[in-house]
Formats: structure tokens, sequence, C-alpha cells
């Protein structure tokens, strides 16, 4: 009977050890922002709740067309954009810094920075006001749209208590294996 008491504790040990370095990486690595303004509507309304991952290697690279979470250059607030240039790709004329000029020919987004710009052209503060975003000023890309993205973060746990389960089903199995011996 001694022996099963310990294995059970073993066994909820794991399973705490699996949700805290669950917790951990996902605070380390994830971060719920809340959009402000109206440069990024109609894709997101004030208010909206978004969830950004700063663990490019888990979510992919920033590509053209994804949504980031900035540092504002002079403010140092925190700003949501739609990557519209990586390095070395050419800006349309449309969309140029206001410090460029025609006659400097093409706009080419210079390397260690991204071309970021809001969906609402008309009230955007973007890269055509302050130029490309340095990589270092980028803090995340942004991998859940929802109204609530903590959910996700409580499915996540969820499905770690299975997989925390399942191991300290296989450790009691193995406990008990001992024992018969």
């Amino acid at each position: 009977m001694p022996n099963r008491r310990r294995v059970a504790i073993t066994s909820f040990g794991a399973f705490l050890l699996g949700v805290l370095g669950f917790l951990l990486f996902f605070r380390m690595n994830f971060k719920s922002v809340e959009v402000r303004g109206q440069s990024m509507e109609p894709t997101f309304e004030s208010g909206r709740r978004l969830l950004m991952s700063s663990a490019y290697w888990l979510v992919g690279p920033i590509r053209k067309n994804d949504i980031v979470v900035l540092k504002e250059p002079e403010s140092g607030d925190t700003i949501i954009k739609r990557v519209k240039g990586l390095p070395g790709d050419v800006i349309d004329f449309a969309d140029i810094p206001i410090s460029w000029s025609f006659s400097q020919g093409e706009y080419r987004v210079p390397e260690g920075t991204y071309y970021v710009l809001g969906d609402n052209r008309m009230v955007s503060q973007d890269s055509r006001m302050y130029g490309p975003f340095e990589t270092s000023d980028v803090l995340g890309k942004v991998v859940i749209f929802g109204h609530e993205p903590w959910f996700y973060g409580i499915l996540g746990l969820a499905t770690l208590a299975v997989v925390a389960s399942g191991i300290a089903t296989l450790l009691e199995g193995k406990a008990a294996a001992r024992v018969k011996k």
C-alpha cells in the first residue's frame, strides 16, 4: 500500500511539473495585446484582443501580410500593423515613405527592416510616416485573432492535462511492474 501512495504522489508531481512548464513556456512566448484606434479597421475594431507570439521558431518567420506588434519609434508605445514589405522588396509608389521623392526612383526596403502599413490607410501612422521598422522593433507576430485569446491558453492547458495524465499512467504502470518483481 505505501508504494501505491508514493506512485500517486510521483504521478501528481509529474502532472504539476508539466503544467508549470507549459505555463512558463506560454508566459515567456505569448502575450495578449489590445487593438487601440482605427488604423487596422476593418480587420480589427478598437478594443479587440489578439494573441501574439515572439517564438518565431514555433509560429514561423515574419512574411508579407502577417500582422505584427511593434514598438513605435517615437513614443515606445505598441502598435499593430500588417507587413507590406520584407528586406529587399520594392514598395509601390502609393505606399512609399513621405520623405521619399519620386525622383529617387523605386523605394526598396532596407536590409534588417520591415515595411508595415495599417489596413485603414486614411488614419494609420505607419512606415509611410516613420519609414521602415528595425527588426528589433518587432515585439511579436499575431497568431490568434479571437475576441478571447486566453481561451486558447485554457485549451492548451487541457491538452497538457491529458498528456500529463498519460505520462502518469505510464509511470504507475512501471512502478506496478517493479512491485511485482
